[in-house]
């Protein structure tokens, strides 16, 4: 009788099933907890941020295939930008890097599958984490930083930076461990520069954007030295030292673009090997400057002090 009238009780204190409305909430709360993850970055003490964006591209990719007349871009904005886009751009200082990630919708469907498949959420983020406050022990920010990951078919891109604490990956079939510490390393580089010194940079030239992109590989390869993430070209080769250095004054960004991807008979990332023997000119001339003294240094000073034109000569 005991045993009864238990077994009756704890019948009676069963929960009713979830309405469909509280399996909804459910659903949608798990949904961002995997979409977003906040962590307190032991170097900073800020609340950095991972958006896992890829997350958003099977609805996307799935409404397309139901229904390839659907308007490709309205279904891309709705289901994929529209939900991350005040994390990953509101704000940021560098739109125009990320235009065609915003307003061109990827068809690659099969390769975007196979992407989004590769990626292990758990060890991706790990990794970002780490890269994140390593970087951060080398070079301090005042700001929180947002990682977003996009799945990319573009084999040729890895990473880009949106402005201040807007880091954006693009990760596609070739990413490795090192892409990824170097490529966040690179990147918060860029990051921390554009809180401190945008401002007092401005009008960016040539020179600027060059020093930029080699400031950033610098910092890359003293925070992750085992990994080789932007080969670098040693050599002074004058035929094309004096295929730019006419315009290092100058303020065209497109200009700036050519140079610093080759171009226009200039070899593959031609700039980043220009921008990064600047750094290290000047440093090898000024060994005991920290990464805070050389990084908040005008382009000008560092292209100056570190007597750069004279390997030309």
């Amino acid at each position: 009788m005991l045993i009864l009238i238990v077994i009756i009780m704890a019948s009676c204190e069963q929960k009713e099933p979830a309405s469909i409305d509280e399996q909804d909430e459910m659903k949608e709360h798990q949904a961002s907890e995997e979409l977003f993850e906040s962590f307190k970055n032991s170097q900073t003490g800020q609340t950095d941020k991972i958006v896992n964006v890829y997350k958003l591209f099977t609805n996307y990719i799935d409404k397309m295939e139901k229904n390839p007349d659907a308007s490709q871009l309205h279904t891309y904005k709705k289901e994929v930008i529209e939900p991350i886009y005040n994390d990953c751009f509101q704000g940021a200082e560098y739109l125009h890097m990320v235009e065609s990630l915003i307003n061109e919708a990827p068809n690659r469907y099969t390769v975007l599958k196979k992407i989004i498949e590769k990626i292990e959420m758990e060890d991706t983020n790990t990794m970002i984490k780490e890269a994140l406050e390593k970087s951060a022990s080398f070079l301090p920010s005042d700001n929180e930083t947002t990682v977003c990951i996009f799945p990319s078919a573009n084999g040729n891109s890895a990473m880009v930076n949106a402005g201040t604490g807007k880091i954006i990956v693009l990760y596609n079939l070739y990413y490795t461990e090192g892409i990824m510490k170097a490529g966040i390393a690179h990147e918060y580089h860029h990051s921390a520069w554009t809180e401190k010194y945008l401002r007092k940079a401005l009008p960016i030239s040539v020179l600027d954007n060059l020093i930029f992109e080699g400031k950033a590989v610098m910092f890359e390869k003293l925070v992750y030295p085992e990994h080789v993430l932007t080969p670098i070209n040693m050599n002074y080769e004058k035929e094309y030292w004096s295929n730019i250095e006419a315009d290092l004054g100058s303020y065209d960004f497109n200009r700036s673009h050519e140079i610093i991807m080759g171009g226009n008979d200039l070899p593959p990332i031609y700039g980043y090997s220009e921008g990064y023997k600047m750094v290290k000119s000047y440093l090898d001339l000024n060994p005991d400057a920290t990464i805070e003294e050389w990084t908040a240094m005008s382009a000008k000073d560092i292209f100056e002090k570190g007597k750069y034109a004279e390997k030309y000569e």
